[in-house]
């Protein structure tokens, strides 16, 4: 059921301990960081975070991280330059790293909102991202068994809603939402504007509205750092 709520906090309340939660966003581009803001202040934690990046700078997840509320970090680049936070819980053990190439995440990720059980990659094989998976050759060619990543809840940015929770998404923010918002049992979504039903272009929309079940409008949503993306 579709609920339209009236600020960040009320749609991350629900949010439990424990919980896994994708969070949209490729670097700062897509990354819903009113969301993410709200889920620090709600108190949740012990959480599994899936997410392209481990966060990076002083905001959005690489908060969530400093403030010690992620236990465990799925994702493809847990370093980079200013990731900090993530390195330095990393290095005093407390918190646990899944490192899963890019490619693999998506299709996992995918998978999961597709009802997939799993496919064979060639991606990984004969690496210690391997170790404890099946494998396979197929076609004269080492391939690795991967499951499919679910999650309690998703936290992405979209750029509009409509009244019945279809989503666009502008440029590149687009990136990991549409599949997160499948993968998810909870898909809560910040949009810059919700217009009427039928105000979308059918043609346009990326993730429809089956797949969304909280929206919250965040002005200035879509002004951020994906403007120039």
């Amino acid at each position: 059921m579709l609920n339209f709520v009236d600020t960040v906090v009320d749609a991350v309340a629900g949010i439990k301990d424990g919980s896994t939660v994708m969070i949209g966003g490729f670097g700062n581009a897509g990354q819903p960081f009113e969301l993410i803001d709200a889920l620090l202040e709600c108190g949740a934690k012990e959480l599994t975070v899936v997410n392209n990046n481990a966060g990076q700078g002083d905001q959005g997840l690489a908060l969530l991280i400093k403030e010690g509320r992620v236990k465990k970090m799925i994702c493809s680049f847990p370093r980079q330059s200013d990731s900090w936070h993530f390195d330095a819980k990393y290095k005093a053990g407390e918190i646990e790293l899944e490192l899963v190439p890019q490619g693999n995440l998506a299709e996992r990720i995918r998978a999961a909102g597709a009802g997939i059980g799993g496919f064979f990659t060639p991606t990984g094989y004969g690496t210690m991202l391997a170790e404890g998976k099946e494998t396979r050759i197929i076609d004269g060619r080492g391939q690795v068994f991967e499951t499919p990543i679910h999650a309690d809840v998703a936290l992405i940015k979209a750029l509009r809603a409509d009244g019945k929770g279809n989503l666009v998404y502008r440029k590149t923010a687009r990136n990991f939402g549409p599949i997160m918002a499948a993968a998810a049992k909870h898909t809560i979504v910040q949009v810059a504007e919700i217009v009427p039903t039928g105000g979308l272009d059918p043609e346009n929309v990326v993730t429809p509205g089956i797949y969304v079940n909280s929206i919250v409008k965040v002005a200035g949503s879509g002004n951020t750092a994906e403007k120039a993306a």
